[in-house]
């Protein structure tokens, strides 16, 4: 059955969430001390509009890390849920993860407000399925013995640390590193050609270049 459409004013406060929701992720991922009025500032809604979903900015942080927690959920299971190949299973596992940037908001937000109980519980969740995401891939003897899940933990933090140019060419550049990755980390050792060209030397010298 297909779900009514929503109402002209309930159409407009869910547009209102998911552009309050996109510009707290900009803005806290940039700097996690900013004020919750830079994020309606960026959303283009008023502070009142922002106030009455997001009670403070601790709830807000709060949201954004369950929808991150959700999006890494959702890659364990999709992995897990795959037949055939055990290395495209956890290759697409951490593809997933590249591709839904939670671990942006792990390096920004750590520590910076206090999780629910709701959290915590998803937190745990993930946990337990990184780990079976990994011991089968360990079990088919397609990934290096030696790599650790906190390893890989460590590993999203490295791409998701990538940042140059527009948010198109980031993707680019994260997803050509996570292939130099996945081939040092595979057994046999794999040796493709990478996605994407190389930063060039105008883009690196760019990241210095002063505000106009």
């Amino acid at each position: 059955m297909t779900a009514a459409p929503l109402s002209g004013r309930r159409a407009q406060a869910a547009r209102n969430d998911e552009l309050i929701l996109e510009a707290a992720r900009a803005v806290f991922t940039a700097d996690p001390g900013a004020p919750i009025s830079a994020v309606a500032e960026r959303a283009g809604v008023g502070i009142s509009a922002l106030y009455r979903r997001y009670g403070s900015k601790e709830a807000l942080l709060q949201k954004l890390c369950g929808d991150g927690l959700k999006l890494y959920i959702a890659a364990c299971e999709k992995s897990l849920a795959m037949d055939g190949d055990p290395w495209e299973a956890f290759a697409t596992y951490m593809v997933e993860i590249v591709e839904a940037d939670s671990s942006s908001l792990t390096i920004a937000l750590a520590g910076t407000f206090h999780p629910t109980e709701e959290l915590y519980r998803d937190s745990t969740r993930a946990a337990e399925l990184a780990v079976e995401v990994h011991r089968r891939a360990i079990e088919a003897e397609v990934l290096r013995p030696d790599i650790t899940v906190a390893d890989i933990s460590l590993l999203f933090e490295q791409l998701a640390s990538i940042k140059l140019g527009d948010e198109p060419r980031t993707v680019e550049l994260r997803h050509r590193y996570l292939a130099l990755m996945l081939d040092s980390m595979r057994m046999p050792p794999a040796h493709r050609p990478l996605p994407g060209p190389p930063p060039s030397e105008a883009e690196l010298e760019q990241r210095w270049a002063p505000p106009s």
